[in-house]
């Protein structure tokens, strides 16, 4: 059985049976019918993946992990905030007339800054410090950049990275201020494991932990019924993760430099509705 979906299984049954509703709440997000999105909760889930054992995708329904990598290449390799470079339609709903998200996710990575060693923008930086400071506590990333939240599409959901070597180890923790848990979990979970594993790939050093912290998990009151047929299936083993173990240079990385081997999972073919 997959470790991603006896967490993914274990979290949906926590927030369906202790969650907390915000029906007698106005809300932001609404559906196409323009009907108030509320949803059931849970604050403060935090989940953690041993990346060297197995890799956390899920078996009890398909994860589209090219579209997944090619949207978290778009955001860390490209540091694009252009929809036209993407290759899905993901953020055609937060874009503006001439394709852009603003100044989120891509833009802040690629804003540089200077420091005694030189300009970096926040991904060179990492990778620099990783090669040449491993043991510093403050390798890490923020998209939450409060100077510039108006000029933003979407405020950032996955908004930080914070990097950790120990020993050999690389060791990441993902922070996520918001979790739609049906349409984006095992999406987010997926691509953040995938950097890990290009950044230690990259740095020469060995994949550890992905630590998940999601201040509010929660599920989508339309949602409820397609969760409750996903979490009741029985999940696969984890399919084997292969990465193109001739990149050294983080860029060189494309979307077909991954792939799962004997990636066995249940048929989905429900179309998610999604709140805006």
């Amino acid at each position: 059985m997959s470790y991603a979906d006896q967490i993914f299984i274990n979290n949906c049954k926590e927030i369906l049976s202790t969650g907390t509703w915000d029906r007698d709440h106005e809300v932001r997000p609404v559906w196409e019918d323009k009907a108030p999105a509320h949803t059931i909760k849970k604050f403060g889930i935090v989940n953690r993946y041993d990346l060297s054992k197995e890799f956390p995708i899920l078996t009890i329904r398909r994860t589209a992990f090219k579209s997944a990598i090619d949207e978290l290449l778009w955001i860390w390799q490209k540091k694009s905030n252009q929809i036209q470079e993407l290759g899905s339609h993901i953020w055609d709903s937060w874009a503006d007339e001439t394709g852009s998200i603003g100044k989120a996710y891509g833009y802040q990575l690629a804003v540089k800054h200077k420091y005694s060693e030189g300009e970096f923008d926040q991904v060179d930086r990492v990778l620099y410090d990783l090669k040449h400071n491993p043991l510093s506590r403050r390798i890490m990333t923020n998209l939450y950049n409060h100077h510039d939240l108006s000029e933003m599409g979407l405020y950032p959901c996955a908004y930080s990275m914070t990097f950790n070597v120990s020993g050999n180890v690389l060791n990441a923790i993902l922070n996520q201020r918001s979790q739609d848990m049906l349409t984006a979990n095992n999406w987010n979970v997926t691509q953040y494991a995938v950097l890990v594993h290009m950044m230690a790939k990259v740095s020469g050093l060995q994949v550890g932990e992905l630590v998940h912290v999601i201040a509010d998990a929660h599920i989508y009151d339309r949602h409820i019924p397609i969760v409750e047929d996903l979490i009741a299936r029985t999940p696969y083993d984890a399919p084997e993760f292969k990465m193109d173990e001739t990149v050294t240079d983080f860029y060189d990385f494309k979307v077909d430099s991954f792939s799962f081997e004997n990636y066995e999972y249940h048929p989905f073919k429900v179309k998610i509705p999604v709140a805006i």
